[in-house]
């Protein structure tokens, strides 16, 4: 396409070599696959029979190890106490009658008895033995066997947590209530994942019938995506082999797989319909709609991979594994979308229309100025500050609650009442107060001589402010190290706790071992979740920083534009900010906590703004692509910003939508289909970022500040553009008349 003439003053560089749709990568990739249909449907289902073959043969080995105990003191537990260094568990025992009765002693006893020879098992301490007098309440109906695994929790065997909790519970009798908790026990028997992702599919379902108002054509998007998700399932399984990968990942990944994935067919299938209306032939549609909108899936599938990679930068074992099922997912959800979609189109044909539910069938047609997006555009298009300006009021209003963030590792306290988790904890809480459920371990190396310090230490910890109780000092048999066990007055997610550990690292362990030669370290699996949140929270900003550069650099080597990037970074930042103000509001503050059924309060798990981060702006970002896409190719034909700004809107705001429902849908069911407080948290946190994005950003925000830049969108520094790479050469989509002008008939 020529250069095209900009008004006088205006800083506008010439356009980039482009090229026919019909004549570009892609097309030519639709048009092989849309010929070579059936080996492109037989390869796909080869691979998707192969890839679960592998995974059913190897099975799975998801971890759930997310924090542990702080190094120094496992390490002096490790070599002096290998009775206590491995994962503790709470036996949890509720008696009507007296728990000291003869009957309760005899069956609490024959517990222990049961529990001492399993595997893994390190150590067992009964309420009645010398150490374990502190575990009877005082009321006298509560008590518990304390049991310490050989491992970390997240190292040990399913089945040997299995079969301790199995041997504990056939103790249970009327009057004689056992329940089970701690971090080991919670991987095997606490919240699990539920059916959200089939309520996610059928609301995609619904939507997408309202949208094309046929059943094939909304059928495409959903055999599209399935594909995809099934064989990243089967990839991921096999990944959790070389790769940490938490136990919860699979839902991650099906969250992200099934809403980009129906999402990408979506707009090559809309882009589809749209080249049928126009009067071209399924074969040259196919290719057009590749050309264009799938150009836009694989910019907008890249940046969703981008972003994900900023998860590395933790070093992290398990956020590498959920960025790597996630990358997994959109990248094979992003494959199906280019190569089997149009396979399946080619089946299709003509008769994508088919089926067809009476009243509802939505042409393929572009919009007219008789629709209502075409009028929404143009009044948007008016009133630019107004728009724009309440559009940032309102985001900036939901982002408020966010500056009250706290960031912890969440406990049993939000687990559902009916696990054995959820019962242990409010009968420890009950009995013995709710820092029972997080003890603090507080192991010391002593030189010779220094005995006395320990005893120092010992009534130190007790006087501390927040410490309700503390077990004795048990020294090893050589007299070198000493491990205390303090429980404090709070639940172990309460900012209490994480206060009171600092204060006894930062000023008590200090005040009463200076000068001594003893070292002392504070450890256990509360303190670990301590120090790995404030891990996660310090380097928040390193991969949003990361992942905001990757991403202006791509969108600003597509869009060839400084302006372009810089907006998309910003109002993007709004969207993200606003969404983690409404999980706080939801989940810390307690807003609409009984509509979502979030149980308690509590704290963010900090590695879920990471996560969200990195997913939301690559999804935001899916639909700025897609959109600017349509601007930008507007602009191109009509050289008119303003015009270029208002018709893609119009053009793919129907589109974008109904994407964006799709999405909040399939998010959204994990908040009420789902048990588990994190995807709880999570899918809120998606579902009301892309509502916010869709509706705000995308339809309000970006016209209104695309409309006041003009020109100026496109603006590019000559000595810049020349210097950063051109990913990809840009097509023209000429109508369809020109195109059979264009064709050279063969000499006879």
């Amino acid at each position: 396409m020529a250069t095209i003439e900009k008004n006088p003053g205006t800083a506008v560089r010439p356009e980039p070599t482009s090229q026919r749709a019909q004549d570009s990568a892609l097309a030519r990739l639709a048009g092989w696959c849309h010929d070579h249909r059936w080996w492109v449907l037989i390869i796909w289902i080869i691979g998707l029979v192969g890839a679960n073959v592998a995974a059913q043969g190897l099975g799975s080995n998801f971890s759930n190890n997310l924090s542990g105990g702080t190094q120094s003191a496992q390490q002096i537990l490790d070599a002096d106490f290998p009775g206590l260094s491995g994962s503790p568990v709470q036996v949890v025992i509720t008696t009507t009658a007296p728990f000291t009765d003869a009957a309760n002693q005899t069956r609490t006893e024959q517990l222990g008895a049961a529990l001492r020879p399993l595997a893994h098992v390190s150590s067992v301490t009964s309420p009645f033995a010398p150490e374990g007098a502190a575990q009877i309440s005082k009321d006298g109906h509560i008590g518990y066997v304390r049991v310490n695994f050989d491992e970390a929790a997240g190292n040990l065997p399913n089945a040997a947590i299995q079969k301790v909790i199995d041997t504990a519970q056939s103790f249970a009798a009327p009057g004689y209530q056992v329940a089970l908790g701690g971090q080991a026990i919670g991987l095997v028997a606490g919240a699990k994942p539920g059916p959200a992702e089939g309520i996610g599919i059928l609301a995609a379902i619904i939507i997408m019938l309202l949208a094309f108002g046929s059943v094939v054509a909304m059928g495409l998007p959903i055999i599209t995506a399935l594909f995809g998700i099934a064989v990243a399932f089967a990839v991921l399984d096999l990944l959790s082999h070389v790769v940490t990968t938490p136990i919860f990942a699979p839902e991650i990944m099906a969250m992200i797989g099934l809403g980009v994935g129906i999402d990408y067919a979506l707009f090559v299938v809309t882009r589809y319909r749209q080249g049928l209306a126009e009067g071209r032939e399924p074969r040259e549609a196919a290719a057009v709609s590749l050309a264009t909108s799938g150009r836009a899936v694989v910019f907008a599938g890249c940046t969703v991979i981008l972003s994900l990679m900023g998860l590395f930068i933790l070093q992290l074992p398990f956020m590498r594994g959920l960025a790597v099922g996630a990358i997994a997912a959109v990248v094979l959800v992003m494959v199906a979308a280019l190569t089997l979609l149009p396979a399946m189109i080619g089946f299709a044909g003509r008769a994508i229309d088919k089926l067809a539910i009476p009243g509802l069938l939505q042409s393929g047609a572009e919009p007219t100025a008789r629709g209502f997006w075409y009028r929404w555009s143009r009044t948007i298009q008016r009133h630019p500050v107004v728009s724009g300006g309440a559009a940032v009021l309102v985001l900036l209003c939901l982002a408020l609650p966010m500056l009250s963030m706290r960031q912890a590792f969440t406990d049993a306290g939000n687990d559902p009442t009916s696990t054995t988790t959820r019962q242990a904890f409010d009968a420890l809480a009950t009995g013995f107060g709710p820092g029972f459920n997080g003890p603090l371990v507080i192991a010391a190396r002593v030189p010779a001589g220094q005995q006395a310090t320990i005893a120092h230490l010992d009534a130190a910890v007790r006087a501390t402010p927040g410490v309700a109780f503390a077990s004795p000092a048990q020294a090893n048999a050589s007299g070198t190290a000493a491990v205390i066990v303090a429980y404090p007055t709070t639940y172990p997610q309460a900012a209490q706790t994480e206060a009171l550990v600092h204060d006894l690292r930062d000023n008590v362990i200090p005040a009463a071992t200076s000068g001594t030669g003893v070292t002392a370290y504070v450890g256990g699996e509360t303190a670990g979740s301590v120090d790995a949140a404030s891990y996660l929270s310090a380097r928040l900003p390193w991969v949003i920083g990361a992942v905001l550069l990757l991403s202006f650099l791509l969108l600003m080597a597509v869009f060839r534009s400084l302006t372009i990037p810089l907006k998309a970074v910003i109002v993007n930042l709004l969207s993200v900010a606003a969404s983690y103000g409404v999980i706080v509001a939801v989940f810390q503050w307690g807003w609409l906590g009984g509509f979502f059924g979030i149980g308690a309060t509590g704290p963010i798990d900090p590695w879920i703004p990471l996560m969200m981060f990195t997913i939301l702006f690559g999804l935001s970002m899916d639909y700025e692509v897609f959109l600017l896409s349509r601007i930008r190719e507007e602009w191109r034909i009509s050289a008119d910003n303003s015009a270029a700004v208002a018709d893609g809107l119009a053009k793919t705001a129907r589109v974008i939508t109904a994407a964006a429902a799709i999405m909040i849908f399939v998010f959204g069911s994990f908040v009420f289909g789902d048990p588990l407080h994190v995807l709880k948290v999570f899918g809120l946190g998606l579902a009301s970022a892309i509502l916010i994005d869709a509706t705000l950003v995308r339809m309000v925000l970006v016209p209104s500040v695309m409309e006041l830049l003009g020109d100026a969108n496109w603006w590019m520094p000559r000595w810049l553009d020349r210097i950063v790479p051109n990913l990809g050469v840009e097509v023209d989509v000429e109508p369809p008349a020109r195109v059979e002008e264009s064709v050279v008939l063969p000499v006879s």
